[in-house]
Formats: C-alpha cells, structure tokens, sequence
C-alpha cells in the first residue's frame, strides 16, 4: 500500500512486528512451516488464515447466509452456532498439488478458512439447515 507523506521509522516497523508476531508464536509450528514459501519456483500451502467473503439475508423464517467457498470438501466443514454467532471454519486444499509440480501463476488461496456472521438476535435456538452447491455454502436459519 502506497501511504504519501510516510516515513518508515524503526519505531513503526517495531510496532508492525509486535503486532504480528504473537499471531505467528501461537499458531502450530506446522503451520508455520507451510507458510507459502518459494522454493526453485515450487509453492507450499500457506499457513495463513483466509476470511471467505459472506451474504446474510433476512427473510420471514429466518435467515439465510451463502458463504463463497469454491473448492471446499464439504465434508470438511464445522458450523456452530454460540448466541448471537455463526462460525463456519475449515479448509482449503489444493487436490491438484504435487510434489514435481512447479508453479507458473498462483492466484488461489489454500489454508484454513474462519468466518464469523454477527446476528442482531440471539440464534442458539433456531434450526440450521446447509446445503453446498456451485461452490456456495448456503445455511438456512429458522428462528422459532
């Protein structure tokens, strides 16, 4: 990001570091090692955590909220659901990876995925129903 008028000091990129490195100290060593590396052009996983883009729509039931998660094993994915919050978290692999493969262009974000969708409304009671399809997750929520 290009910021006019701003001047690098030892000061703000101790501060950068600070901020940083307590989320790379608790994160699994293993996945600090697949943080996307470039090695002779050859790419492991990222370790980094990716925040899928979300839709939350009101309806007269409920809601409903379609999360894009193209290239997602659905049966990798975990819903809960804790008052007033959904969280849906899981993993992105690249099933076309291998070991002889050297990479020309990468685009695609690989890790582990967490999303959050803040209710107005507590939702702990309400019936949930998902269904992935076209590389959306859509979650029906049915408030009684």
């Amino acid at each position: 990001m290009y910021l006019p008028n701003y001047t690098i000091t030892r000061e703000s990129v101790l501060l950068y570091v600070d901020a940083l490195l307590p989320y790379a100290l608790h994160m699994p060593k293993s996945d600090r090692d697949l943080s996307l590396m470039q090695v002779g052009r050859r790419v492991r996983p990222s370790g980094r955590l990716w925040n899928p883009s979300a839709d939350v729509y009101k309806t007269s039931e409920g809601w409903i909220v379609k999360v894009d998660l193209a290239g997602i094993c659905s049966d990798e994915l975990e819903i809960d659901v804790s008052g007033s919050n959904l969280h849906i978290h899981g993993c992105r692999r690249d099933t076309f990876y291998r070991e002889d493969f050297r990479y020309q262009q990468m685009e695609i974000t690989y890790s582990r995925f967490e999303k959050t969708v803040q209710f107005p409304c507590i939702i702990e009671s309400a019936s949930l129903d998902q269904d992935y399809r076209d590389g959306f997750l859509i979650i029906r929520l049915r408030c009684s």
